[in-house]
């Protein structure tokens, strides 16, 4: 039995006397590490024990899917510091009994100085001058550490908006379990690596060295782990909520409203411009003013009955949708699950989809994009016959909406090239919150950014973001950086109904990748029947045949990540086919979903949590 088999037995153990929430044994016949986690008054999935137990708290208190949601998701804002964390950014999708589904559009936008004219010049500068600052490349790239990287704070107002239009709870009852959090917890394996492995780059940075280098050495696991700057400032933020709140006739909207301008235009807004101007940054305080994380419209595809909805186009959302138009036209369930031709068809059809992710998907409110035409099932038949059953595709293919034609005419062929940042300062991913309450209201956001290493942005205690390196500096595409304008994002949460009544949510960490993992989840389980745990334990793959979202946006055409336990013989034909296979290990892949099923006739939700990076999900 292997280490990690070992631990993770270990943990379903503990986990089931602690929250008494699943059994020990399953009526499946599949051997999976974890049982799926059942329950009928509520079930929460996330990244960490503690952040899913500061959602089932709030389950418990008469909460519903959005409050315990929130709640969660401020928790992991604290303790997943290495994936995410306050300064970040967070896309939720909602779905509430006899409402439609909605999209909070948590992401921030770029300072009003982030001009592509700053970065363009600004490389020049470090190319004639023969300095090297953190995260600096050549050719007018955004840097992906540092403070020039950041985009304003979305975590709170997103937070807000879905707690004012879509919860009960004050911020002070969901932000109780954070508080608590940031008053000290005990620290975890991955985060003391994180802090190690990483210390070279965040100790430029004094306050970020004070945090995380507690007297000047790395803290140990077990060590109980202080924010107090950062407990001070969620302490002032409920504090405005409260005073607020008082004399007014829609108390819980006011308090929530002066909370939320508390941070975006009172003094925690002034003392993180002020620092970010002082130490480098473009980021000013009229900054967080400007913003406001808006309620939006998610766009759907229909597959075989399910209704899929993501986040829009500026997210990678939409390629999903366009995946799932041309993989309508294949009898996958025929082809058998990660059989050759499963897996070869997969990542032809994420090929194309990516390819328009990276030709037209952009921040809708500064460009002009064919939404209605790339989501349609007539394109997806125009582009269904490019792919060849016998080849893998090298070129990267964008198609032609517009005109109706399945590749763009003037699109170019991109040659390959590899990342050529160190490894420590490459994007370091995300985390996942799922939510189904008792009344069968969805909720599912994936939260990101802000990760270490990250610039603390002085006595906040505020880690800032690292979203801005995934806009771009070339003047001729859609995602060209610009002031106000937020960068397309990788982030992707995912809803789905069936026959209208709500059926599932799911969301996973893992970059570019993330809706590769999500798409073979979900076919797993409506094409091969699987549950839940089922579905997120299978064996999975992913391309890296697309414009990379970080970093130097590196392109690898034709490359395909595979793990082992797909079996030697597919392997094998897979790179007939013109595949460049990269083998994994068993449990290899980037990516690590958790995913909730819901009965509305009985109202037994049921969650399945990947152990490959230690996802959790307990119900009640």
């Amino acid at each position: 039995m292997t280490f990690w088999k070992r631990r993770t037995m270990a943990f379903c153990l503990v986990a089931s006397f602690i929250f008494a929430s699943f059994p020990l044994t399953t009526n499946t016949s599949a051997d999976t590490f974890r049982p799926v986690v059942r329950g009928k008054r509520g079930v929460v999935a996330g990244g960490q024990p503690l952040s899913v137990e500061a959602g089932l708290r709030i389950l418990q208190r008469g909460g519903n899917a959005v409050d315990a949601g929130v709640a969660a998701t401020l928790a992991a804002s604290v303790i997943e510091f290495s994936h995410f964390s306050f300064g970040g950014e967070v896309p939720i999708l909602i779905k509430l009994k006899g409402q439609k589904v909605v999209v909070i559009e948590g992401m921030g936008q770029a300072p009003m100085q982030a001009t592509r004219e700053f970065f363009v010049s600004r490389s020049q500068g470090d190319a004639t001058s023969g300095t090297t600052m953190p995260g600096a490349r050549k050719g007018g790239l955004i840097p992906s550490t540092g403070p020039l990287s950041a985009t304003v704070p979305a975590v709170l107002d997103a937070c807000v908006t879905a707690l004012d239009k879509f919860g009960t709870k004050t911020l002070a009852e969901v932000m109780e379990p954070a508080i608590e959090l940031a008053d000290g917890f005990p620290l975890d394996e991955l985060r003391v690596q994180y802090i190690r492995t990483r210390s070279s780059i965040f100790s430029q940075w004094p306050d970020a060295k004070r945090v995380f280098l507690p007297n000047g050495v790395v803290p140990k696991v077990g060590e109980i782990f202080v924010q107090a700057d950062l407990a001070r400032t969620l302490r002032e933020i409920v504090r405005a909520e409260k005073l607020g709140s008082r004399g007014t006739r829609s108390s819980r909207h006011a308090g929530l409203m002066a909370a939320r301008d508390y941070f975006y235009k009172g003094p925690i807004a002034q003392r993180i411009g002020a620092y970010m101007q002082a130490n480098g940054g473009l980021i000013h305080r009229d900054d967080f003013a400007k913003f406001s994380a808006n309620v939006g419209e998610p766009v759907s595809a229909n597959y075989r009955g399910y209704e899929v909805y993501k986040a829009g186009f500026w997210t990678q959302g939409p390629a999903m949708v366009e995946t799932l138009n041309l993989l309508e036209g294949f009898d996958l369930k025929k082809m058998g699950h990660n059989s050759p031709d499963y897996i070869h068809t997969l990542t032809e059809a994420l090929k194309l989809g990516l390819a328009d992710r990276d030709r037209y998907y952009a921040d809708p409110n500064f460009v002009k994009i064919p939404m209605v035409e790339l989501l349609s099932k007539d394109y997806a038949a125009l582009r269904r016959p490019l792919i060849d059953q016998r080849r893998a595709s090298m070129s990267q293919l964008p198609g032609d909406p517009l005109n109706k034609k399945p590749i763009l005419a003037s699109s170019t062929q991109i040659i390959g090239r590899a990342s050529a940042v160190p490894e420590l300062e490459r994007a370091n991913d995300t985390t996942c919150v799922n939510v189904v309450d008792k009344e069968g209201n969805l909720f599912s956001a994936t939260p990101s950014g802000a990760w270490l290493p990250a610039v603390v942005a002085g006595d906040t205690g505020v880690l800032m973001g690292q979203r801005l390196q995934s806009a771009l500096t070339d003047p001729n595409h859609p995602n060209v950086v610009a002031p106000g304008k937020r960068p397309r994002i990788t982030l992707t949460p995912t809803l789905v109904l069936k026959d209208g009544q709500p059926y599932m949510v799911l969301s996973t960490p893992g970059g570019d990748n993330q809706d590769q993992a999500l798409l073979q989840v979900l076919l797993n389980i409506i094409e091969f029947g699987m549950n839940p745990q089922e579905a997120v334990e299978a064996a999975r793959f992913d391309t890296q045949h697309y414009v990379s979202s970080f970093d130097d946006h590196e392109f690898l055409p034709g490359s395909l990540n595979l793990e082992s336990r797909v079996g030697l013989k597919t392997i094998q034909e897979l790179s007939q086919r013109g595949h460049k296979v990269k083998t994994q290990s068993e449990w290899g892949t980037l990516s690590a979903p958790t995913v909730i099923i819901y009965d509305p006739k009985t109202g037994v939700a049921s969650a399945g949590a990947d152990p490959r990076r230690s996802r959790y999900a307990v119900a009640w």
